[in-house]
């Protein structure tokens, strides 16, 4: 991981340094890298509060939804490479200031990472500027075509830049917290979209800043504050809805899901199963090594589950050591009954390593009680979870490590 964070800040140097003569400096230049760098603190400085609390919140596995490329994009439509690499420089300087939980650890080297690959992405993007464009840097050549033509090389180089950053960050992400499946990886990744509003806004701001008024790029930093605003309901939501320790959905929110479904089959769209799991004997394991632990079991527990489902299925964490999963269009309860069992001879098959101790936790059972919906005296998501219940019940009493279905 050091060696391929200290490889991209190497890179992102060498390559800002190949490209910073590659066009002279005007006065003018200055001038509106002074604009946009006012616009830039205005706009990090409005939305510092939104940003902290991203920065508070944020899951550590997904790639962070950048606003500042605004600003950064804006610079290398309109500005000389060298002007555009500063301005990167500038964005994220004065975001870590001013951004950055004073109470928290100073960790600049995650900046540093950050802003290296923009600047990777930054100067694949100038190049193509420079031998793509009729003007660069400038306005879109006159003419219909010759115009169309800059167009289509400014969206090129907008989305090679957003490539080269996203792999860039994403690699380092599969680096530190070694996700195990792709899934994982790419988990809330389609917050990314709202990367390429601000990418979209960053050619406005370039547009404006060549052909017409800079003042009108208030505008830009009112629509920015809206986009944080945006991404942070966003981010509360899926918060709201994921557990924690698990990554699976909240109780209440496997609820809200489970509850479409029954609705869905009340009308004669399928049938809805329910699983009910509880891990065996997880007390001992909390008592034995703590609950840090025992927190860690049940991650991959969870891991373990999803792996197991389709991707209409839902699963959750009921509470303690519990799990459910809600599965759709089931063709027969003899199929659920199946399909727990697959889970429950999955979990045998999880390993927890705990380098600290040198040892591993295995040998892990589950005990899994099933009801299927539509079924005589089952009338709402209650009835469904009372009749799992009681199976998981006769399964725990019947000597744990076994499925037991409502009917039976």
């Amino acid at each position: 991981m050091r060696t391929y964070v200290l490889l991209v800040n190497v890179v992102a140097v060498g390559a800002s340094l190949s490209t910073a003569w590659l066009v002279p400096v005007t006065r003018t230049d200055l001038l509106r890298f002074g604009v946009l760098a006012v616009c830039a603190a205005a706009a990090i400085e409005a939305t510092r509060h939104i940003e902290r609390q991203r920065e508070y919140n944020r899951a550590a596995t997904v790639a962070y939804v950048d606003t500042k490329a605004v600003w950064s994009i804006a610079a290398v439509i309109a500005l000389p490479a060298v002007l555009a690499t500063a301005m990167v420089v500038f964005t994220y300087a004065v975001a870590w200031w001013r951004i950055w939980p004073r109470e928290r650890p100073v960790l600049p080297h995650r900046w540093i990472f950050s802003a290296a690959s923009v600047l990777c992405g930054t100067q694949a993007a100038i190049c193509v500027l420079a031998l793509g464009m009729h003007h660069y840097p400038g306005v879109l050549a006159s003419g219909f075509l010759p115009g169309l033509t800059d167009l289509a090389v400014i969206v090129l180089a907008c989305g090679l830049r957003w490539a080269i950053n996203t792999a860039l960050v994403m690699a380092a992400i599969a680096l530190s917290s070694a996700p195990r499946s792709l899934s994982e990886l790419f988990a809330g990744f389609g917050d990314q979209l709202l990367e390429a509003g601000a990418i979209g806004l960053g050619l406005v701001t370039a547009a404006l800043l060549l052909l017409a008024n800079p003042l009108l790029l208030a505008g830009v930093v009112l629509a920015l504050v809206a986009l944080h605003r945006g991404l942070l309901l966003t981010q509360f939501q899926r918060d709201a809805r994921t557990d924690v320790t698990t990554g699976l959905a909240t109780k209440r929110w496997w609820r809200t899901v489970a509850e479409q479904y029954l609705d869905r089959a009340r009308s004669g769209q399928g049938t809805v199963g329910v699983l009910l799991l509880d891990l065996d004997h997880f007390k001992a394991i909390n008592d034995t090594y703590g609950h840090p632990t025992g927190d860690l079991v049940l991650r991959e527990i969870a891991i373990a589950l999803c792996a197991e489902v389709r991707e209409q299925d839902m699963c959750g964490r009921w509470g303690g050591e519990e799990f459910a999963i809600v599965l759709p269009n089931v063709p027969s309860e003899e199929h659920l009954g199946q399909l727990a069992d697959r889970i429950r001879c999955r979990v045998p098959q999880v390993v927890v390593a705990l380098p600290d101790r040198d040892t591993v936790i295995s040998d892990l059972t589950v005990s899994i009680g099933c009801a299927l919906y539509p079924a005589e005296h089952l009338s709402s998501i209650d009835d469904v979870l009372v009749a799992s219940d009681t199976a998981l019940y006769r399964a725990k009493q019947a000597g744990r490590n076994r499925v037991e279905l409502a009917t039976r």
